[in-house]
Order: C-alpha cells, then structure tokens, then sequence
C-alpha cells in the first residue's frame, strides 16, 4: 500500500493505492494519529484502492471519529469491491462516501 499525502490549506486529501489489511493499517494510522492537527476537511481518495479489511476501517473509524471533532471528512472513488464492505459493514451510513 502507498499513501499519497497532499495538503492545501487546512485540507488533506490521502489517496490510498493497494490493500488497506492488518499489514498495511498501522501506516495509514500513523499518519492519522500525528498529522491531522489543524486539519478541518480530510478525503479519502480511495480510486487506486483494490481492498480494506477491518484493520483498514477500524483506521476509517478512527479518523471519522477525530474529524467529527474539527471539520469534516469523505471518501471519495471507492470501487464496487470497497463499497460492497463499506455497506455490508454500515460504514455506508455514517461516513460521507462520494
């Protein structure tokens, strides 16, 4: 997995390229815990992304959950593969998915 960083302003957009699982989450997490501050507007670009687990959207979870507190957030791109998680799991219905 790689993650693609790009910040404008108080805006962050990640675009997450690769599987998002248990080996790969702790990296995503890493940035979320040290690098969200003064960030009011996070997107999730998840076009390159082929796969998430539940690590990967236990870190989903998390970031929503620090974003409710200092802006807003949205994953933006997911294939059919993703959604189908994001749905069967009811992360449909409380993140903002574009």
């Amino acid at each position: 997995m790689t993650i693609q960083k790009t910040i404008e302003g108080s805006a962050m957009t990640l675009g997450i390229e690769g599987r998002l699982e248990t080996t790969t989450a702790p990296s995503l997490e890493e940035v979320i815990r040290n690098e969200l501050e003064g960030i009011t507007e996070l997107t999730f670009d998840f076009s390159q992304l082929e796969y998430i687990s539940s690590a990967g959207l236990r870190v989903i979870l998390a970031a929503q959950k620090i974003m409710n507190n200092q802006g807003s957030m949205r994953v933006t791109g997911a294939n059919d593969i993703v959604m189908e998680v994001f749905e069967l799991t009811g992360f449909a219905d409380i993140i903002t998915i574009e």
